[in-house]
């Protein structure tokens, strides 16, 4: 090999060997006559002395590197002098005195600096990833996935899980998103599909009678993308037999508790996690995914206002909509262009406008001086004090509120509406904007009793939640057919900090319970039997009891990373607009190719 250690690894017991390193160049000083030397590999760094009197030719060689230089050196570690370690590198009480250095290969200047973590553009970043990936924060965070999967391994095959990989080129499912399409050269005219997510398989193999299975899969979305969406992302999918839902949660939870205090002991993690309904989880926060690091609970004002005559609430209320709101800590202070930012947050989800009152004393004691709102002349004095008492507003503090007539699903009601994602929004917004939320908290918990299905207001029908293989509650299939937006599923999702990790469900494992949901779905039999037909062939011969739940890597890596991005965990990923800017996929495919295939490519328009 090139080098007989890793410079990342030596310390003070290697003080008097001699050694071979190998890597970059990460600075350079030159003190005029000794150089400085930091060398950099996969492991570290560590500082290199160049002495031109004890070896000039590495000197001479040492003279003409620069930054991102690829070298050989040959040297003896020693323990640097009293007073000169360096308290920040785990080498730092030790150097090389170098006694031979060869350029392996020289380097270009890279397009931004790789030994700072300055602000570089991400357009740039992804051109140059090679670059990007050298920089000590990004290599982080790709040792830091690297963790998470090897901890998920081990701790599942400690418990008697299988890892078995299911197909990439498959069959269509319908997980929501649009698949990316395989064209079939020897059968012309037909398609594979990359997988949104190995959920039929994983049933199949429960069918098979492998009881734990496990997969770190790779899964294909067509969908718009954001921070934390790629058209190929990675995720655990876990599947058991005869099992119940708590039994899952808790395997999940033990799984999560325990990474998260091995691989970054620092942050601070509350245990068992907390539990939410889903409805639980809309009414308090407006969100299936929130963060509970901090309060500003929605309240709901709908019906102590409905006798107002101020019109926006009074409209509200009696067409079905909602009047709700949470309270800022501190908000009375805010200025008026404050207010109108967050009006602006409010009215990019669907709000039309936000309310204010604030409140120099608290509510109770208010005078018409005392309150801050440009609708006090409207809702009067004793409405302004009963919606802050309501509250539970302080002295210092304000309500905004968000009214609304609907928005959800016509068949899904209620106070539901627009007002909930503004409101939820509002609360992120105001969260960062007052830093309410500890950087240092892992905020898990389990949203549970999702509805099974959600109604197409575009298509007026009824849409799976998940997916269509999820299991109801038990005590809710009688009102599958006569009351079927109150029908829950038995699917859960893992939280943290207001990002969904993953979510899951018991299975359904019966042919006549899965037949009933298509009908339901409006697909037919001859439907049913030509795109789910092993399935339902398969739960005829002896269809253990059984569910999972699928976590995204991507995600949770970026968790414990301590990132908002995925991109900024993933090795390669691709820009928003899905494309690739370092090789420049997708691209064109060649004419024959496409001729081999049967395809055609249009024109634009």
């Amino acid at each position: 090999m090139l080098k007989s250690h890793y410079a990342g690894e030596l310390r003070g017991e290697h003080a008097g060997q001699e050694v071979t390193l190998a890597g970059w160049v990460h600075r350079r000083r030159d003190h005029g006559g000794l150089i400085f030397l930091d060398l950099r590999d996969s492991t570290g760094l560590v500082q290199v002395v160049v002495n031109p009197q004890n070896a000039p030719a590495a000197h001479a060689s040492a003279s003409d590197v620069r930054g991102e230089y690829v070298i050989q050196v040959r040297g003896v570690v020693s323990l640097r002098r009293p007073g000169t370690e360096n308290t920040a590198l785990p080498t730092g009480e030790i150097e090389v005195t170098a006694n031979a250095i060869e350029v392996l290969n020289a380097a270009k200047t890279p397009p931004f600096y790789i030994n700072e973590d300055t602000q570089v553009e991400e357009l740039l970043r992804l051109r140059y990833r090679y670059l990007d990936l050298r920089r000590e924060r990004m290599h982080n965070n790709i040792v830091m996935r690297h963790r998470v999967v090897d901890f998920i391994r081990n701790f599942l095959i400690e418990r008697g899980f299988l890892e078995i990989e299911t197909p990439i080129l498959a069959n269509a499912t319908p997980e929501g998103a649009r698949d990316y399409l395989v064209p079939s050269r020897v059968s012309p005219g037909n398609f594979y599909a990359l997988p949104q997510s190995p959920q039929q398989f994983k049933q199949l193999l429960m069918v098979a009678g492998f009881e734990q299975y496990f997969q770190i899969a790779r899964c294909f979305r067509d969908e718009d993308l954001r921070a934390d969406r790629q058209p190929e992302f990675t995720q655990l999918d876990l599947e058991m037999s005869f099992v119940t839902e708590e039994d899952i949660l808790s395997l999940t939870e033990q799984l999560y508790t325990e990474m998260a205090q091995t691989l970054r002991p620092n942050l601070k993690l509350k245990t068992p996690f907390p539990r939410l309904t889903y409805a639980e989880a809309m009414r308090r926060y407006g969100s299936d995914k929130p963060d509970i690091r901090y309060g500003l609970e929605l309240v709901d004002f709908t019906e102590h206002v409905r006798t107002t005559e101020f019109g926006v609430f009074k409209t509200a209320a009696e067409s079905g909509g909602a009047i709700e709101g949470i309270t800022v800590p501190g908000g009375a202070g805010f200025s008026r262009r404050e207010i109108d930012d967050l009006t602006e947050t409010v009215k990019t989800y669907g709000a039309r406008g936000l309310v204010s009152i604030g409140y120099a004393k608290d509510p109770g004691e208010a005078t018409e001086e005392d309150i801050k709102s440009p609708v006090l002349k409207f809702i009067g004095l004793d409405h302004a004090r009963s919606i802050g008492m309501l509250a539970g507003a302080k002295a210092g503090d304000m309500v905004l509120i968000v009214a609304g007539q609907g928005g959800l699903p016509a068949k899904e009601a209620g106070s539901a509406g627009r007002v909930k994602p503004a409101l939820d929004a509002l609360r992120r917004t105001l969260a960062a904007k007052l830093s309410l939320a500890d950087p240092d908290e892992l905020a898990f918990l389990w949203v549970t009793d999702f509805p099974l299905f959600n109604w197409d207001d575009e298509e007026e029908r009824w849409d799976p939640t998940h997916h269509l293989f999820t299991a109801a509650k038990p005590e809710d299939l009688a009102l599958l057919e006569s009351d079927t937006g109150k029908v829950r599923s038995n699917a859960y999702d893992l939280v943290c900090s207001g990002s969904e990790m993953g979510g899951g469900s018991i299975r359904i494992h019966d042919r006549e319970d899965q037949m009933a949901i298509f009908r339901l779905l409006r697909i037919g039999e001859e439907q049913a039997r030509e795109r789910f037909g092993h399935m339902l062939d398969a739960f005829e011969f002896g269809a253990p009891p059984h569910g999972g739940i699928a976590c995204g890597i991507d995600r949770t890596a970026a968790m414990l990373a301590q990132t908002d991005d995925i991109r900024e965990m993933i090795a390669f990923p691709k820009t928003k607009s899905a494309s690739d800017l370092m090789t420049g996929a997708p691209s064109p495919a060649a004419e024959e190719a496409l001729k081999t295939l049967r395809i055609r490519v249009e024109g634009e328009g």
